[in-house]
């Protein structure tokens, strides 16, 4: 799995989580909702500057942006693309879910 955090994404973070280099954004899945690839579970972000075991990272203007070990479920199979486009949704960063292949090893 990969997460690629566009540039405007990481511009929507620092602005609105006030981050800034060394900090870092922990992705999980959380019970109730729903997403592509989740019946009944969505995507849950929170502010976490010391990563434990991760299954996925990646770093963008400083900052780490990842998965722990414990959440591998909810990513397994797909990398995720988090972008931000103000002029389509001025709030929103969008998540964009792409198979990886890793559920047919």
């Amino acid at each position: 799995m990969k997460i690629d955090v566009t540039d405007s994404a990481s511009k929507w973070f620092q602005s609105e989580m006030g981050l800034s280099q060394g900090n870092g954004v922990r992705f999980y899945g959380k019970v109730y909702g729903k997403t592509p690839v989740h019946e009944g579970f969505s995507l849950a972000l929170t502010r976490d500057d010391h990563p434990g075991e991760t299954y996925t990272k990646t770093e963008k203007d400083g900052i780490t942006y990842f998965v722990d070990e414990d959440d591998r479920w909810f990513f397994v199979g797909f990398d995720l693309k988090v972008d931000f486009n103000p002029e389509k949704d001025p709030e929103n960063v969008v998540y964009t879910y792409t198979p990886n292949g890793d559920l047919d090893k």
